[in-house]
């Protein structure tokens, strides 16, 4: 039997302009995504950092109609503080990446660091934590952490095998990613952990009445599975990134994309 759901209690949903205006973020952000194998030199540049800019605006804009503004600032704030911390302490120490340098060709840097960077936080730290809150209550960052170092696999190989960054390191290195040593996924387990249990505590956790629905989290996450597994058997010729990557990430994204399909047990 459905459930009973008083009308006051109902959510209303945004206005058809801002739905739009997601819409249209979204869209961007993904046909980017989809141009990035087809291109190369100064467009494949370009490319790579609107699809992060596009992609963390796509995320912001729908947290803010979503949660609210509170949710949106807040998240803004921290991640990007977070993120330009943990990434200066690790470009200036190894610690807890690993040594690593960025290339020039990421553009405008604020101190050392690229802003596209912190902008990748960005744009995957909210449907991380949205994903986490709703599968978990009690390790909300210990999930968070897990999904965004699994996120990374799929991330990082791209980014190296186009020379956006560059590693310096001997031992032992990620599976099918010999460019890319171990240290880095344990790093982004533990920053992930830290800046999803700060966003966990700080945030607001109930969607306003008029508030998005979660859709576009749930197409960002799909999407970045489909084309993560998709672009690496086809474009790059890197099956075993495809198969590893793609096992970690759907393992831990496919019980939220169930609950959100089928609902809830």
């Amino acid at each position: 039997m459905r459930h009973y759901s008083p009308k006051r209690d109902r959510r209303r949903g945004i206005s058809i302009g801002k739905q739009r205006f997601l819409n249209l973020a979204l869209s961007l952000a993904i046909l980017l995504q989809i141009s990035y194998p087809l291109l190369e030199g100064e467009a494949l540049r370009v490319i790579t950092l609107g699809i992060v800019y596009v992609g963390a605006v796509a995320m912001l804009v729908h947290g803010f109609f979503s949660f609210g503004t509170r949710y949106a600032f807040s998240y803004f704030v921290i991640t990007f503080l977070f993120a330009l911390a943990t990434e200066e302490l690790g470009m200036r120490t190894g610690w807890p990446f690993g040594t690593y340098s960025y290339d020039p060709s990421l553009g405008f840097k604020i101190f050392e660091l690229p802003l596209v960077v912190p902008c990748a936080w960005l744009m995957m730290a909210h449907p991380v934590l949205v994903a986490a809150r709703r599968l978990t209550h009690n390790w909300v960052f210990l999930y968070g952490g897990a999904a965004i170092a699994a996120w990374d696999l799929f991330l990082d190989p791209q980014m190296v095998s186009a020379h956006r960054w560059t590693w310096q390191f001997t031992g032992s290195h990620v599976p099918f990613q010999p460019e890319i040593p171990l240290s880095n996924t344990f790093g982004w387990l533990f920053a992930g952990m830290g800046l999803i249990a700060l966003l966990h505590l700080t945030l607001p956790r109930e969607r306003r009445k008029g508030g998005a629905e979660l859709i576009a989290v749930d197409i960002f996450i799909f999407w970045t599975l489909f084309s993560g597994f998709v672009g690496n058997i086809f474009f790059f010729h890197r099956p075993g990134v495809a198969l590893f990557a793609g096992a970690i990430y759907g393992g831990l994204f496919g019980p939220y994309l169930f609950s959100r399909w089928f609902g809830r047990p």
